[in-house]
């Protein structure tokens, strides 16, 4: 195995990755021509804020959130891979999707039932954790919870079956289906729903809920996002790697110091505050 690392400012500072198309829900890669487009999108955020159309909503000047606020704390990590924890804040907003600004870069939220009330005064906290997904959206002014979003494979406790079990920051915990009992309860146990709960422990809604990831850049100092995503590379193409994961396909830049990778050998990449690993491990 051969690993390559990135620490502090001194090695590869324009480090560029490109984007994860995913579902709410960790799926199967999308096809490898989407996600180059989401590349080159990466790549041009910084001009973006000059060619956006007008039908984007642009959110300038966010207050700072308090300082002495408690944030929701994400339990172990378990030795999860993917797993993922990132805050972001409103960027842009159009009808249907809100792009976020985060430390490694764009997130973009999209749902044609929810997502209708983001506000700049908001952060939004991502995670993944194996095949489960977390969307906290709250108050940054006194940290109340606006919206709490769960995903991962349908699970039932076992004895109730309207009670839905969740993976969430804080550990395992049920929710009773509330209203939604008819629509939950028709659908078969491990099919992939997204859901968004109440502070009381109830389903309030289920939702189409999709998010398109795209890790451009090194957290600055002081960051507290974590990643671990491993892939196999599945096809190569200029200065770029495309890696077929668990939550897509992620196309990664050979400039962070891979070198001769080839068609099914394993990266595994490592993202911890402002450091960056990556794991090489060459096929037999």
């Amino acid at each position: 195995m051969k690993r390559f690392l990135q620490y502090s400012r001194w090695l590869f500072p324009s480090l560029a990755l490109a984007g994860i198309v995913c579902s709410a829900i960790p799926g199967f890669a999308e096809d490898e021509a989407s996600v180059a487009d989401d590349h080159a999108a990466a790549e041009s955020v910084a001009d973006t804020d000059e060619s956006a159309g007008d039908t984007e909503e642009v959110v300038t000047d966010q207050p700072e959130p308090a300082a002495d606020r408690e944030q929701p704390t994400a339990s172990a990590q378990d030795n999860a891979d993917p797993f993922i924890t990132l805050k972001g804040r409103v960027w842009r907003t159009k009808p249907g999707i809100v792009f976020l600004k985060t430390p490694v870069g764009l997130l973009s939220l999209s749902s044609k039932t929810t997502l209708k009330d983001l506000l700049a005064s908001q952060e939004i906290s991502f995670w993944i954790h194996d095949t489960h997904l977390a969307i906290d959206i709250r108050k940054r002014s006194d940290n109340s919870l606006v919206h709490r979003y769960l995903g991962g494979p349908l699970k039932q406790h076992e004895n109730n079956e309207h009670t839905l079990l969740r993976w969430t920051p804080e550990g395992e915990k049920s929710f009773d289906f509330g209203a939604h009992s008819r629509a939950l309860a028709a659908l078969q146990e491990g099919k992939p729903v997204t859901v968004e709960v109440d502070e009381t422990g109830t389903v309030i809604g289920v939702h189409d809920l999709q998010f398109d990831l795209q890790i451009g850049q090194i957290p600055p100092e002081g960051s507290d996002t974590h990643l671990v995503l491993t892939g196999t590379v599945a096809k190569m193409k200029s200065n770029f790697i495309f890696l077929r994961t668990p939550v897509g396909v992620v196309n990664v830049n050979t400039k962070i110091g891979i070198k001769n990778a080839k068609i099914g050998q394993t990266l595994t990449l490592h993202i911890h505050g402002h450091d960056v690993a990556v794991d090489f491990v060459a096929s037999n």
